[in-house]
């Protein structure tokens, strides 16, 4: 037997240590520390802190405990939701998800790869059910908070708390409880209390919520820094000027009115707006930093943007796709600095709609870093004095920009674009990132204006490469599934609401009358939840399938290529069109490219999605542990059979446990409310009710309401 071999047999019954190992097999110091590397370097074996263990890998069989007839059908599927007794595995193929019993769990944790035989005879009537038989990728990395039980220090892992995981006798390395921190599993056993775990970092307290965020990111395998190569890089490509040659080259719109709106705090600008009256209508500039031209295809610096997919925003943070080098400096279309640019210039009629449209390359150089709250208040004449010296220059452009504004927002509503109304929040932190406030994110129409002039920008990028037939990465929105629809059905019947639609898929303009029906109505959110859960996601792809929640056949993200890499994709490829390359040659060199592309930016997306909300959770928890034990008035936002969630002026939104509700149950009637049978004592969507904040954990971002009759 091979001392490889050999070295593996011993550590299958436990860690070792190099001088352990070498006295045991009685073997040469040097060929047993070479053959550990090897081993660490096939990824079969753990070193820390002079210990090694087994790193599991390769797919094991599993006996599960028998519980019915299996149709022999074995699914490859990954374990996304764990509870006390029971889990849920997600297929490959994207189909619907499986109900797996705690006891044929076999100790898989969420983000395991698996195998799952499924059952003839699944407890509930139409789901799936079934059995993890196989392993084939172990997802070791867990982020949680220490606590004692029994005396014993365990991990609580974020999102299956109920299953405790022990930490090795020294394996804390420092961490006491009431810490979060991040631990690798480094034995496995079948169930989970036979898993033991070591902690790999620390991030401080879990009762802090920026803490908790930079656990979530972590355990989202968010690098928040940036590799040596890419820095290197970065650093390079910001130290240029632009060049005279360049200039030379594009078309010269620095003499233009051209300039930039965001955010006040707003440091990565990627668009800059333009408009002028003809004697047919308008024209309508749209132009973006020119990011493909410092980005070249597969070096450092695209590999590791393509691998982060999109920049990922929480609190007052950022996580950005690209180094500040470039997506705050030589990116950033900055006021007063020339900056290359990629320009689509649109004609429009007199009616806004789109008649024309080219993209160029081009060089600009913005007259002013615009602000939303300082437009939106010249915009509704109250803005003060300075503000109204600041915008004097692009004023008359400003006054065009608002009447195309209203022309294309009017035709978006004819063509039954859904306005779904957010619970997007906005949260402020204090100098020691505390959360210290939370609100409603408000928009005005500055925000509107800028949002409608990028959607006709990605709507031509998308019409000319469909026109064209070129590879692309399309932003598709497919309507609705037919069981998703009747689940819509039955939440709209039962708030009172008609559903009766002409088609078995409904029209946009039939779903936008009923959502501008509860606008502001006590129902607003629990309609509008609903209309946005019979939704399917937005994705990207490389084939056009249109976008149904814009109503648009067209459309594809091209704004934004310092935070999204579909944009930065899609410049690339419009950037050998600009420069006279054949469809042909396109084809040839970027059809792979957006195939990949579109199904990385779509699972990064997913991911940043999640990070975000979930460290929003831990930033509203903290926020609200100074009110515990204070009274507040919400309205109903949703109801479920173990409680109900109670919506706040300020967004939070928090449960009122079943138990505070009745003595004995409750029924769930219809979707929209909690009866409880002794009292007649009904809870409904939309109700307003006084709570008092009675419980938060910042660790898990949960808040709990108790209801003040």
């Amino acid at each position: 037997m091979s001392l490889r071999s050999v070295i593996l047999r011993e550590l299958s019954a436990g860690p070792r240590s190099a001088k352990m190992l070498r006295k045991t097999l009685a073997a040469d110091e040097r060929k047993v520390t070479r053959t550990l590397k090897a081993l660490m370097r096939d990824n079969k074996v753990i070193g820390v802190n002079g210990m090694y263990r087994l790193r599991p890998q390769a797919a094991i069989k599993l006996k599960a405990r028998p519980v019915g007839q299996t149709t022999g059908q074995q699914i490859p599927a990954t374990l996304v939701k764990l509870g006390k007794s029971f889990g849920f595995a997600a297929p490959k193929d994207q189909s619907a998800d499986i109900f797996v019993p705690g006891h044929a769990l076999m100790g898989t944790l969420p983000g395991d790869e698996v195998q799952v035989e499924l059952y003839t005879h699944p407890r509930v009537p139409g789901s799936r059910e079934g059995s993890v038989v196989a392993i084939s990728h172990y997802n070791n990395r867990l982020v949680g908070t220490i606590e004692k039980i029994n005396g014993k220090l365990v991990l609580l892992p974020d999102g299956f708390v109920d299953t405790p995981i022990l930490i090795t006798k020294n394996g804390a390395n420092g961490a006491k409880t009431g810490e979060k921190v991040a631990a690798e599993v480094i034995t496995r056993g079948t169930s989970h209390q036979d898993h033991r775990a070591e902690v790999t970092l620390r991030f401080g307290p879990a009762d802090l919520a920026k803490d908790c965020a930079e656990a979530i990111v972590y355990a989202a395998g968010i690098e928040k820094e940036f590799p040596p190569q890419v820095l290197k890089e970065a650093e390079y490509l910001a130290g240029q000027a632009v060049e005279e040659n360049e200039i030379k080259s594009r078309e010269d719109l620095r003499k233009e009115i051209i300039f930039t709106i965001d955010s006040a705090s707003t440091k990565d600008i990627d668009d800059a707006i333009s408009a002028q009256k003809t004697a047919k209508g308008y024209t309508l500039g749209v132009h973006i930093a020119d990011v493909s031209h410092f980005v070249r295809p597969k070096s450092p610096l695209d590999e590791d943007a393509m691998g982060r997919g999109t920049s990922v925003y929480y609190a007052n943070s950022v996580v950005p796709m690209l180094p500040k080098q470039l997506s705050n400096g030589i990116c950033s279309l900055n006021p007063g600095e020339e900056r290359l640019a990629f320009s689509c210039v649109m004609q429009l009629d007199k009616d806004a709609r789109l008649v024309d449209y080219t993209f160029k390359k081009s060089v600009i150089c913005s007259r002013i870093k615009g602000v939303y709250s300082e437009i939106n208040a010249l915009m509704e004449e109250q803005a003060e004095p300075e503000t109204v010296d600041k915008y004097a220059e692009v004023t008359p452009t400003l006054l065009i920009m608002q009447e195309i504004y209203h022309k294309l927002a009017a035709l978006r509503a004819a063509r039954g674009n859904l306005e779904i109304e957010s619970e997007e929040a906005a949260i402020q932190v204090d100098e020691e990132g505390r959360c210290i406030g939370v609100a409603h994110r408000t928009r005005g129409m500055a925000e509107h204006m800028i949002e409608e002039f990028m959607l006709q920008a990605n709507q031509a990028a998308a019409m000319q490469a469909k026109q064209l037939g070129l590879p692309f990465v399309y932003r598709v929105h497919e309507k609705p599934a037919t069981e998703k629809v009747e689940q819509l059905k039955l939440i709209l019947r039962a708030a009172g609401i008609s559903a009766n639609f002409v088609a078995e898929v409904p029209t946009q303009a039939e779903l936008g009358k009923i959502l501008d029906e509860t606008r502001g109505t006590p129902l607003e959110r629990f309609v509008h939840v609903g209309v946005l859960r019979s939704m399917a996601k937005a994705k990207y792809e490389p084939t056009p399938k249109g976008h149904y929640g814009l109503a648009l056949q067209d459309y594809a993200h091209f704004t934004s290529p310092i935070r999204r890499y579909p944009d930065l994709a899609i410049h690339r490829i419009l950037s050998d069109v600009a420069a006279g390359k054949s469809v042909q040659e396109i084809k040839k060199k970027y059809t792979a490219f957006a195939e990949a592309a579109s199904a990385i930016s779509s699972e990064k997306e997913l991911v940043a999605q999640r990070v975000e909300r979930d460290c929003d959770d831990c930033y509203k928890a903290e926020y609200m542990t100074q009110f515990i034990g204070e009274q507040f008035t919400g309205v109903i936002s949703s109801v479920v059979q173990f409680g109900i969630y109670v919506e706040l002026e300020n967004s939070i939104e928090g449960m009122v446990h079943v138990s505070k509700l009745s003595a004995d149950h409750v029924d769930l009637v219809d979707g929209i409310s909690l009866v409880d049978p002794l009292t007649g004592k009904t809870y409904k969507i939309g109700d307003t009710v006084t709570i008092e904040v009675e419980n938060t954990n910042v660790s898990r971002g949960i808040i709990d309401f108790d209801i003040v009759e």
